[in-house]
């Protein structure tokens, strides 16, 4: 069984088992529901601790490394510039949209009650989100101290730090920057496979999280899932039906064209949610559908569905914001605007392994004042949004190499 079904299959199991208890107001079974809480929280708090080592390898590596992508000219700078802008248009048009949609939404009747201590932990995180000015924000950006921003989880001033680092080691000598590149690419490759084991424990995080959340939500939890999982996937449609008018614009490739060429590779990311599969399909169709050059496609391709994660954005945005309306807790603009501002950097970033973009949310999250809990949420009901956000990724691999291309023209 994939490892998205039985994480499926898990959810399933704990919102029908959570309906029932609240149905039977059995007050044993009750207990018994919120005793496990602290297994779901163990498997959160396991997420939590490879988030700060696996981002700073992974930024430190990419960007160190940048150094063999500027040996083949000026196609690796307008690459990266390409990649750089579809992500900042992405986070543009979702910022408007998220909150749009989820105003139509309802109010929460109350936020779900959560297990012992956990509502307080929520309401002091949502509070101090709340009380920074923009004054504070701003000085806040570059950390007087690096170590202890990462202790705290500032997850802006450690990304700036981390970039600026990056920069430092890409401009040292040979000798040096080999040296470090290789310990960070060690480091990366540790942690990730830590990762991985932590990921595959996630039918029993999920299950742990999710029944007490619908022993005390019933069945207000279904409702708020299936509004996420239509939000989420109308969100990458909408996003990528908006890249073959830009291609048209930019690239000078008529839409039909674009759409025709691109139909191969979106079939197999929507069947086996993964960009790094559909690559064949987009090399074939980049070279004969779009009459790209080789060069130009075997370069680029490769590249982007490795780095470049142009649903981050807007991943990471409705999921804050669908977490922020079933906790009931209130997103303001500075929040999404520091989640979009990130995920312009962290998606070159995210680790190639099943839910990895949601693993990077965690200490956003905990930024903006959302409880880290919600990120099981957000994984477990990942499988029919994962689909289409794939197709977004692969749509905006195609449509970069074309944004390329057309400046080799």
């Amino acid at each position: 069984m994939k490892e998205s079904t039985r994480v499926l299959v898990a959810l399933g199991i704990a919102i029908a088992a959570g309906i029932a208890i609240a149905a039977s107001h059995n007050d044993a079974l009750i207990h018994a529901s919120d005793a496990i809480a602290p297994i779901g929280t163990l498997w959160v708090n396991a997420i939590r601790m490879t988030v700060i080592p696996l981002v700073i390898s992974l930024l430190i590596t990419a960007v160190a490394s940048a150094s063999d992508i500027k040996a083949v000219g000026r196609l690796g700078g307008r690459t990266l510039v390409v990649f750089v802008l579809l992500l900042a248009g992405t986070a543009v048009v979702v910022m408007p949209f998220g909150p749009a949609l989820f105003r139509l939404l309802p109010q929460r009747l109350g936020a779900p009650q959560l297990p012992p201590g956990a509502a307080e932990a929520a309401g002091e995180l949502a509070a101090g989100g709340q009380s920074q000015t923009f004054a504070a924000w701003v000085t806040s950006l570059l950390p007087s101290n690096p170590v202890a921003a990462a202790a705290s989880g500032a997850m802006m001033p450690l990304i700036l730090f981390t970039l600026l680092f990056a920069l430092a080691v890409a401009s040292s000598p040979s000798p040096t920057r080999n040296t470090l590149t290789r310990f960070f690419q060690a480091l990366g490759d540790a942690m990730l496979t830590l990762v991985r084991w932590v990921v595959m424990l996630a039918p029993i995080g999920v299950f742990a999280l999710v029944l007490p959340l619908a022993t005390h939500a019933g069945t207000a939890l279904a409702g708020a899932i299936g509004f996420y999982v239509i939000a989420y996937s109308g969100g990458c449609l909408l996003v990528t039906l908006l890249l073959y008018p830009v291609v048209r614009i930019v690239a000078g490739i008529p839409m039909r064209r674009f759409g025709r060429a691109a139909l191969p590779s979106q079939l197999i990311a929507f069947s086996s949610s993964s960009s790094i599969a559909s690559l064949p399909a987009l090399v074939e169709s980049a070279e004969r559908g779009l009459e790209m050059s080789p060069a130009t496609a075997g370069f680029v391709l490769p590249l982007a569905v490795s780095t470049f994660k142009i649903a981050a954005p807007l991943s990471w945005t409705v999921g804050a914001l669908f977490v922020g309306w079933f906790y009931g807790i209130p997103i303001h603009i500075g929040g999404l605007a520091m989640i979009a501002f990130a995920a312009i950097f962290l998606a070159f970033a995210v680790p190639g392994i099943p839910r990895g973009a949601f693993i990077m949310l965690t200490p956003l999250f905990l930024a903006i004042g959302l409880p880290a809990e919600g990120i099981g949420l957000l994984i477990a009901v990942d499988a029919i949004p994962d689909a289409f956000s794939t197709i977004l990724n692969v749509t905006g691999d195609l449509a970069a190499a074309a944004l390329v291309a057309r400046g080799e023209a």
